[in-house]
C-alpha cells in the first residue's frame, strides 16, 4: 500500500471535516430524508430525493477521507530539527532571480496544495526543484513558460 505524505495541520483539518460530516451533517440529513418520507409519494417528493442525494455526497466524502488517513504518513516538521535543507513540509521563501520578487511557500501534500494560502503540493515543478537544497542554493524551476532562475532566501520548519 502506497503512504503519502501529509502534514500534521493538514491531517487536523481533514479529522475535523470527518467529525463535522459524521456528527452534524449526517444526522441532519437522515432527518430531513425522514422528514421528507412522511410527506407520502416518494415519487415526486423534491425534498426526500434532494436529501438523498445530499446523503450520497456525504457518505461518498467520508470514504475519500477515511482512505486518505488510512493512507496517510502524518509529518510533523516542527519536531525535527532545521538544518536548512528544504524537505516535505518546509516553508520556502525564494527570491527569483530576474525580479528580484520574493514569495513564502510552504510544501505539502496534494491533497492540501492550495496557491492562494501559498501551499504547494510536493509534487508540483517548484517543489520538485526545491527538494533536497539549502538555503542560499541557486534553483532552476523547469516551468511551461521557460526556465526560472531563484534563490533560497530561507527555510523555516513551522
Amino acid at each position: 500500500m502506497n503512504t503519502t505524505p501529509m502534514t500534521k495541520q493538514g491531517a487536523d483539518a481533514l479529522l475535523e471535516e470527518l467529525k463535522d460530516l459524521k456528527q452534524v451533517q449526517r444526522p441532519r440529513v437522515v432527518a430531513a430524508i425522514a422528514e421528507a418520507r412522511e410527506h407520502g409519494d416518494l415519487k415526486e417528493n423534491a425534498e426526500y430525493h434532494a436529501a438523498r442525494e445530499q446523503q450520497g455526497f456525504i457518505e461518498g466524502r467520508l470514504q475519500d477521507i477515511e482512505g486518505k488517513l488510512g493512507n496517510a504518513q502524518i509529518i510533523d516538521i516542527s519536531k525535527i530539527p532545521n538544518n536548512g535543507k528544504v524537505i516535505f513540509g518546509t516553508t520556502v521563501t525564494i527570491i527569483n532571480m530576474d525580479t528580484e520578487l520574493e514569495v513564502r511557500y510552504q510544501i505539502v501534500g496534494d491533497d492540501e496544495a492550495d496557491v492562494k494560502k501559498n501551499k504547494i503540493s510536493v509534487n508540483s515543478p517548484i517543489a520538485r526543484a526545491l527538494i533536497g537544497k539549502s538555503e542560499g542554493d541557486d534553483v532552476v524551476v523547469k516551468a511551461p513558460s521557460g526556465d526560472i532562475d531563484y534563490e533560497i532566501g530561507s527555510v523555516e520548519y513551522l
